[in-house]
């Protein structure tokens, strides 16, 4: 699990993502990153119960693989990988991996960060030797579904799931 450089896309193709593990010393910028980015795109609104889950990276940190996105030394984006056995697994079945929380800093988008932190997961898988990667979404999250069908995921049905009456989850899967 070495720390790796990943060629950008998008519009500044100067800039490189260095992805690594965070370290307790980058959760309060990884907190006001994935807030930031789920609030201000509008998918839930700054009272969400769900906030108090964004704004607690240092549970991702002991619970899952946090992995975090830098571009010039700066934190710009975030994921939470979970392996077999993590607690913050919703959906993986044995011998799948699962990420979660994916966030990029609104100003730092359409620089290959969001893909690097995806296809840091899809590496996780393969070290591990898992089989496929899962994650959900919710239906709004257009750019994300792009994102990950322009990588190879498919939507797999299966994985759909109500988390309350009024917030359905859309799954995605990938074969590693």
């Amino acid at each position: 699990m070495t720390d790796e450089v990943l060629p950008p896309r998008g519009r500044d193709r100067g800039n490189k993502s260095l992805v690594r593990r965070a370290t307790r010393a980058d959760v309060n910028r990884v907190a006001a990153i994935t807030v930031r980015a789920y609030v201000e795109d509008g998918f839930i609104d700054a009272d969400n119960d769900y906030v108090e889950q964004l704004r607690d990276p240092a549970g991702r940190l002991s619970a899952a693989e946090l992995w975090v996105a830098e571009i010039k030394g700066v934190l710009v984006g975030a994921v939470a990988f979970c392996p077999p056995g993590s607690t913050y697994r919703e959906l993986a079945a044995e011998g799948e991996g699962e990420f979660r929380m994916l966030a990029v800093d609104p100003d730092s988008r359409g620089q290959g960060v969001a893909s690097a932190l995806v296809q840091r997961c899809l590496d996780r898988c393969l070290e591990l030797g898992l089989t496929d990667l899962v994650l959900c979404s919710m239906p709004e999250m257009v750019p994300a579904h792009a994102l990950y069908t322009s990588m190879g995921f498919v939507r797999d049905p299966a994985l759909d799931w109500e988390v309350h009456s009024d917030v359905t989850l859309i799954g995605f899967r990938i074969t590693a």
